[in-house]
């Protein structure tokens, strides 16, 4: 495991809800707590600790279709998914026109759901800030990359048009290299070798397991599901929203078999062989929902399956 040992503030609180969200569909199906999409191919920044900072990394200024969004969230709906729906991943969510529309449809579809989007906040401003709560946003979690300074500016500009504190949240990613740039780093699954701030892809597979395929269902704009959202090489995609369902997906043999394999700690196979994530920071309650779930899959008879 590495050695760096910076962990994120906002981690408990995230646990927290993850937690929290953990419910059962179908069959009492554990559902995940958090379906995280990254809704583009593009980003306005490439961070010394963020694989955009290899040189020839994609970038990529294409953006979801409405329709996925909208059919996602309504397939949520059915199964009762409660959990958070995040715009985040790879991109700089923000930087699509339609992220107000992408916000409405979602809380028209979803009636339990969280809506939580990841920013920079470069192109925040008060207009905004108004337009992505009054479609239906939860929380705004804003990472700064600038100093102090903007922190203190944009935490202002959110207390100034009324947002409680449970509505944004500051995340302080200005730091030195010694603290870590204020993130739990990782070499994102192995794609950190060719950054400005190169971390090593492992060369054994690390020790322990990893609870992430457990609570995080990862999208991306062309539908593409990756079974884990630190896969930034898109080395193992286990389906495609554009011709399967949510269900199948979730339910699916691959992703089904990565879980097994992780929560045993077994990591020898591609990208978590390279990988070095703290996996079981959150989810523990989730491992145990499967468990229970195979468990009682295995002692039905096989003609009710």
């Amino acid at each position: 495991m590495n050695e760096r040992s910076f962990i994120d503030p906002a981690i408990p609180r995230k646990s927290e809800i993850i937690d929290r969200a953990l419910t059962t569909g179908p069959e009492a199906m554990p559902l995940p707590s958090v379906v995280e999409v990254s809704e583009s191919g593009t980003c306005n920044r490439s961070c010394d600790f963020c694989p955009r900072s290899i040189p020839g990394f994609p970038n990529v200024k294409e953006f979801i279709e409405p329709a996925l969004i909208d059919s996602v969230s309504l397939q949520l709906e059915e199964v009762g998914f409660a959990g958070i729906f995040l715009f985040s991943g790879f991109v700089e969510p923000l930087l699509d026109k339609k992220i107000f529309e992408h916000v409405k449809t979602i809380r028209r579809n979803l009636s339990k759901g969280r809506i939580e989007i990841v920013t920079n906040g470069d192109s925040l401003n008060k207009t905004r800030l108004r337009r992505l709560f009054d479609a239906g946003l939860s929380t705004l979690l804003i990472s700064v990359y600038d100093g102090p300074e903007d922190a203190e500016r944009l935490g202002s500009m959110c207390r100034s048009i009324g947002l409680l504190d449970d509505q944004y949240l500051i995340r302080h990613r200005y730091l030195p290299p010694e603290e870590d740039f204020g993130i739990t780093l990782s070499n994102r699954a192995g794609m950190m070798e060719g950054a400005k701030f190169s971390i090593p892809a492992t060369r054994q597979a690390v020790q322990g397991s990893c609870y992430y395929p457990h609570y995080t269902f990862f999208f991306d704009y062309l539908g593409d599901v990756l079974m884990c959202p630190h896969d930034w090489g898109k080395k193992h995609i286990v389906g495609n929203l554009k011709r399967q369902t949510f269900k199948e997906i979730w339910t699916g043999s691959l992703f089904d078999t990565a879980r097994q394999r992780l929560r045993h700690g077994d990591r020898n196979f591609s990208p978590c062989n390279v990988c070095d994530v703290k996996g079981a920071l959150m989810g523990k309650r989730h491992v145990e929902a499967w468990e229970s779930y195979w468990d009682n899959m295995s002692a039905m008879p096989a003609a009710t399956k």
